[in-house]
């Protein structure tokens, strides 16, 4: 039998998931009424960014699962890839 996230990959194509990654860093913003949270994994250099309605736990050292999209932002003129998390869980 299919893990949910084996169903998400097969239906999205441009979905990707990494097990058992190391957050280097997290740090969460308020915008707006939610809250942006900002994850750097060991040994990338691009941002995994997602949004939630209150604070999350803090993930600084913690391993995790998590699927997501690459997608590309304009900033003042300049682009800057990031990655646009869809699930994230603990390993």
């Amino acid at each position: 039998m299919k893990s949910e996230t084996d169903k998400l990959i097969s239906k999205h194509g441009q979905l990707n998931q990494s097990d058992n990654m190391k957050v280097v860093s997290h740090v969460q913003r308020e915008e707006d009424d939610w809250v942006r949270n900002t994850v750097m994994l060991e040994g990338i250099d691009v941002p995994f960014i997602y949004r939630r309605k209150k604070l999350y736990q803090n993930l600084k050292g913690a391993r995790v699962n998590i699927t997501y999209y690459r997608q590309v932002e304009e900033v003042a003129g300049i682009e800057f890839e990031t990655m646009k998390v869809v699930r994230i869980k603990r390993s």
